[in-house]
């Protein structure tokens, strides 16, 4: 089976379109192309039970943000402050960029 296309980088803004986080908005912290998975700051919180370590001498149940597939979110323009599907664009020195399909406002 190929692996899915992950259409964000990450430092992107993102927005949430579907599932219990819909419309909640973060920044994407770190991206799993081979699982086709993003995680987002502040979204999919799971709790975690961990055991005292000497990391960490107190253990306890500690909240996270678990990944979630990256077909889920959209990225976010800043310009026209809504979620947008993404272009290409070829600059004039050759180099690609990504662009936004609604404004076209360039993205990288």
């Amino acid at each position: 089976m190929a692996t899915p296309r992950v259409h964000v980088k990450k430092g992107d803004t993102v927005m949430v379109i579907t599932g219990k986080d819909a419309g909640k908005k973060g920044k994407v912290l770190s991206v799993e192309p081979a699982r086709g998975r993003v995680v987002v700051e502040g979204v999919n919180i799971v709790k975690r039970h961990t055991r005292p370590t000497q990391k960490m001498p107190q253990g306890g149940i500690i909240e996270k943000e678990a990944p979630v597939a990256s077909s889920n979110v959209m990225l976010f323009c800043n310009k026209c402050n809504r979620p947008t599907r993404i272009g290409r664009q070829i600059l004039a020195d050759g180099t690609k960029t990504r662009v936004c399909k609604k404004c076209g406002e360039v993205i990288d």
